[in-house]
């Protein structure tokens, strides 16, 4: 848009400020229905609305959305585009047949709308654990501790007799597993899982003093428009486009328009968007906010229509001495560079630039450690971060291969969101990995903190994650017991690394087989540092939020919220019998406790029938001895109580001597009765070591 055009619509917009109203409606149409406002895009009659997804009707007072189950509309934002309304819950009362899970009564395949990750949580109060699934895909899902008492306050929902966590992607439709709810005592009273609108559960924005026993609650659906949609419609502001995470590498494009702050009505009609009447005869930039109110400066105030002609021509007047300015060539390439300039260093402000200093400022031994890349030259070496390039995407952000100038392949890693929480974890992961050096550990190369979100570069690792190795079926070279043993082996050296070797103790915090990578030649390393921490030595890290993925996750620190050294061993542990099983460590073939691989192991073991759940492909080669040895030390690390796991230095001693009895010429086998035998009768092989 050039000078003339920003003219004449300043020209525009400050005589329509003068006339104009806000509005919500198509002519002719109504825009509320009792107390709630319906604008559009949703609208009340024929030919209010822009298609029958978003057709209210308004029975009895109370609106319901017709398209979808005629669900009753609690609310409407068209900031964040969502809709509020009532669906009915789950519970595990008397009708419910156990071990079963429920799909929601409402499919949203074929819609526009999706169930909102930002305002929605799903929520579990009772006792006992509940989880959310997409298909055949585990989600989420959360676990209580039971006490005496039949409800919990709302505002206070963090683990006792009800817990709440967030989805990660939008969703169409989904099932609730409520299998492992229980009732504790005869006054237990029922309990039940569901997604809800965070804000109006912490409000009580629902009938009744508890979710239990209610049969509906507020669920916020985000709703999606296309380009022609808005295009054909003519937004009142300036168009942004949304991309939205459907999981499994999916995304949905919306786009959304806008009122400024100082504006009212719907973005989506032809001059929906108006000043508030507050801010209706106020000069141009003169209204603004005070306690909460809008108000006009006192000398605007007194102005008439008139007056505010005078203030048009003297506009006009100052718009054409800029317009006369602007025309010389060399100034505006200097305001250009400059605006460059203080948005880049506004950038590296944002994205923590100021806390990386600090923490360098703190540890001389942090200086110069990264490197800080340009945002030119990973624009070009990612080709403007093309959908091509994408390796992956994960809960904090996506992964593009890139090639630098110098010829060298890095994997940039570009944070999905901006916010406190992420900026830590990303300058968390930098400080960590410029300090650490290890060949099983994925190199760190540098960061760029001059871009809207931030990006890490490192390494790039050519094969694959060990998940996808483990679990691929097709995969053509299927690992063996030699090469499982050898990568074992490496991650717990590279663990036993962080935890001993460092200067100061590095916790992982979320070790499991899709953050180890594997290179060309089958070496494994260790990636993801975004949850790990410092930790000083002889102390354990208490955290709020407990971290880390179903699966994997140490019990101990579930239920305390203590995370030490031996909750990574944990995780190793359920690491290490994936690679002895080829199971994935939650099945949901398998149901209740055994959905769990580690339950599912440690069952095995303890019953005498652990070859059976061995993956044959490691069975058929007739390393029995080997076998045996590594599922013993694998049950050591899942020992419930993590005072008796062993620490990573052990595990990584103890799999090199495994190694080393692998080895034809080096192995010395006798035979003895195993603790966790097959049958009364059979002989097993086992290693003894020097």
């Amino acid at each position: 848009m050039n000078f003339l055009q920003l003219y004449l619509a300043l020209l525009i917009s400050l005589t329509s400020a003068a006339i104009s109203t806000a509005i919500y409606a198509r002519p002719g149409c109504k825009d509320t229905c009792a107390d709630l406002r319906i604008p559009y895009p949703f609208g009340i009659g024929a030919d209010c609305y822009l298609n029958e997804w978003y057709a209210v009707d308004c029975n009895s007072s109370i609106p319901y959305l017709h398209a979808v189950n005629d669900l009753e509309v609690l609310s409407l934002n068209l900031e964040n585009q969502t809709v509020t309304v009532n669906v009915s819950m789950i519970s595990d009362c008397e009708n419910l047949v156990r071990n079963n899970s429920q799909i929601l009564s409402v499919d949203l395949g074929g819609s526009p709308f999706l169930f909102s990750r930002e305002v929605n949580k799903f929520t579990v109060e009772g006792c006992g654990n509940a989880f959310i699934s997409e298909q055949e895909y585990l989600l989420t899902g959360c676990s209580t501790i039971c006490q005496n008492q039949t409800s919990n306050p709302r505002n206070n929902c963090y683990g006792i007799n009800c817990c709440q966590t967030t989805i990660p992607y939008y969703l169409q439709t989904y099932t609730v597993d409520i299998s492992g709810l229980q009732k504790q005592g005869p006054d237990a009273v029922c309990g039940s899982a569901f997604l809800v609108d965070e804000k109006m559960y912490s409000a009580g924005g629902f009938s009744g003093q508890s979710a239990i026993g209610n049969s509906f609650v507020p669920i916020a659906l985000r709703w999606t428009l296309s380009r022609q949609e808005v295009n054909g419609n003519g937004c009142s502001s300036e168009i942004e486009r949304v991309e939205l995470d459907l999981g499994n590498g999916t995304t949905v494009e919306s786009y959304r328009c806008s009122c400024s702050t100082f504006e009212e009505g719907s973005p989506y009609l032809v001059n929906g968007c108006q000043p508030v009447e507050e801010c209706a005869n106020c000069t141009n930039g003169a209204c603004g906010l005070n306690g909460g109110n809008f108000t006009c400066n006192p000398f605007s105030q007194a102005r008439s229509k008139s007056s505010t002609i005078g203030v048009i021509l003297g506009v006009s007047i100052s718009m054409g001495v800029l317009i006369l300015i602007a025309t010389s060539f060399s100034l505006y390439k200097v305001v250009l560079k400059m605006k460059d300039k203080r948005q880049k260093a506004r950038f590296f402000k944002r994205n923590g630039g100021l806390l990386l200093k600090q923490q360098e400022s703190a540890d001389e031994s942090l200086v110069d450690k990264t490197t800080l890349f340009t945002a030119k030259e990973l624009e070009k070496a990612t080709d403007y971060f093309n959908e091509n390039r994408v390796l992956g995407r994960g809960g904090q952000g996506t992964v593009y291969k890139g090639m630098l100038t110098d010829g060298r392949i890095v994997a940039v890693k570009r944070s999905k969101i901006v916010d406190e929480s992420q900026l830590e974890q990303f300058i968390n992961e930098v400080v960590i990995l410029s300090q650490v050096n290890h060949r099983n550990v994925v190199k760190l190369l540098g960061c760029c903190l001059e871009t809207e979100v931030p990006l890490l570069v490192s390494e790039f690792i050519s094969n694959g994650t060990l998940f996808e190795h483990i679990h691929d079926e097709s995969d053509e070279f299927p690992l063996t017991l030699n090469t499982r043993l050898r990568i074992a082996t490496e991650i717990a050296g590279a663990l036993a690394y962080l935890h001993s070797a460092t200067s100061i103790p590095i916790y992982h915090r979320d070790i499991k087989s899709t953050n180890i990578l594997v290179d060309d030649k089958y070496r494994a390393k260790v990636s993801d540092f975004g949850t790990s921490r410092f930790v000083s030595i002889d102390q354990t890290h208490l955290t709020t939020l407990v971290k880390g993925t179903f699966g994997y996750l140490d019990p101990e620190y579930f239920q305390s919220s203590q995370f030490t050294e031996k909750s990574d061993v944990y995780s190793f542990g359920v690491v290490l019998v994936e690679l002895l099983t080829g199971e994935r460590p939650i099945s949901l073939t398998r149901f209740g406790e055994h959905r769990s691989l580690a339950t599912h192991f440690m069952s095995a073991m303890e019953e005498g029938r652990v070859m059976s759940v061995m993956d044959g492909r490691i069975v058929n080669e007739g390393c029995r001895g080997e076998v045996m040895a590594m599922a013993n030390l694998a049950m050591q690390c899942l020992n419930l109580n993590g005072k008796n796991r062993p620490t990573m230095k052990e595990v990584a001693s103890e799999l090199e001597s495994i190694r080393a009895a692998h080895v034809p010429s080096a192995i010395q086998t006798d035979f003895r009765k195993s603790k966790y035998e097959a049958g009364e009768e059979e002989e097993l092989i086992m290693l003894s070591y020097d």
